[in-house]
């Protein structure tokens, strides 16, 4: 499909988010008649951030989104004074975040028509939430709400209902491994990478760079024919996978740096004394950096799964049962589940670990 002259600087912008064509269009048709309030929902890797500063670049630019001028430079940088992005000051979005949000939302506008606010981590304003729906039921004017979220609870199905919702889905591993490809990805590494990244692209574009990866991604393979039922073995192993987890993080700080190092250039050459919002960026850091070592023994037990999978695959197209194979690949792939999902309560990572291999070889 051409796009009308119109559309061609605005969906410049959205080049940095891969995947998500349907979410695109919305975002470039709400750009010209944008309403007072948006819900992004999807996981933060699924481009949910490249998105919100794009979309708030097209709003704020006075030619609606042209790529190129200091507002819209300013804007992806996140430097624009009339781009605000509010993160939560703790393990969830307080009250007290609620209450900053509907102050900043009665700004006045510095420069633009109007200003973009958007608020991260929305789905952990449960506490919060009669607060924050008042501030987007009564918007001011001149303020855009933009709120990302991984999900909707219940206690946030009001505020919802008061946004166009876009929804930013996981990105398909073929998707992924075609992206990686165009960007000199060998395709067996594209794939492998693909496979581990969850369907989250910025995920996907660290691992590429990352030598380590298919290393952790076969000693995760590796790990059901070095259980033996041995407890020190179990803990050995347990040692292993979370330090090659701690490792994983290794790019994102790189990457976390680099973005540092851009902002202050771009601080530099603006006058500015220092990085706009420089404490709530290095907080965002060190949340993603947490979050970054979550998703990895995540992903390590999905692949995990997979190995028991494959050896019950294998089992039932032999058509044979030596030893109760197939029950015991059954049992290993819900104990593995479960020690996925428990990561949402942050258990002891070690100990959980542990007890899960030591399961795993007792049974196996």
């Amino acid at each position: 499909m051409t796009l009308a002259p119109d559309e061609r600087p605005v969906a410049a912008l959205f080049e940095g988010v891969v995947g998500q064509a349907p979410a695109v269009a919305t975002l470039r048709r709400s750009a010209r008649r944008p309403v007072h309030a948006y819900l992004f929902l999807g996981a933060s890797g699924s481009g949910v951030r490249p998105a919100a500063s794009a979309f708030a670049a097209a709003l704020l630019c006075p030619s609606g989104g042209c790529g190129a001028c200091n507002t819209c430079r300013r804007a992806l940088a996140g430097t624009h004074p009339d781009l605000v992005v509010v993160e939560r000051s703790g393990a969830a979005l307080a009250v007290d975040d609620a209450r900053r949000i509907s102050l900043l939302a009665q700004r006045r506008p510095y420069e633009a028509e109007r200003q973009v606010l958007v608020v991260a981590d929305v789905h952990l304003a449960i506490r919060s939430a009669p607060a924050l729906l008042k501030t987007v039921e009564e918007p001011p004017p001149a303020t855009v709400f933009v709120l990302l979220c991984d999900t909707v609870p219940p206690e946030l199905v009001t505020i919802a209902s008061r946004c166009v919702e876009v929804r930013f889905p996981p990105v398909p591993p073929g998707v992924l491994a075609q992206w990686l490809v165009s960007r000199g990805v060998e395709p067996g590494r594209a794939r492998v990478v693909a496979d581990g990244a969850g369907g989250e692209v910025d995920r996907a574009r660290l691992l590429a760079e990352d030598d380590g990866y298919v290393e952790r991604h076969e000693l995760w393979r590796s790990v059901p024919g070095r259980l033996n039922g041995d407890g020190a073995v179990a803990a050995e192993l347990a040692r292993e996978l979370l330090a090659a987890a701690e490792q994983a993080v290794a790019p994102l700080r790189e990457q976390h740096a680099e973005e540092l190092r851009e902002l202050e250039a771009e601080a530099e050459s603006l006058a500015e004394r220092s990085v706009p919002r420089r404490r709530e960026i290095v907080e965002r850091h060190h949340r993603e950096e947490r979050r970054w070592r979550t998703d990895e023994i995540r992903a390590g037990f999905g692949v995990l799964a997979r190995a028991y999978r494959d050896r019950l695959a294998g089992a039932l197209s032999a058509g044979t049962n030596p030893g109760g194979e197939v029950e015991r690949c059954a049992r290993a792939t819900e104990a593995i589940t479960a020690a996925a999902l428990s990561l949402e309560r942050n258990p002891n990572e070690s100990l959980m670990v542990e007890s899960l291999l030591l399961r795993l070889g007792t049974e196996g």
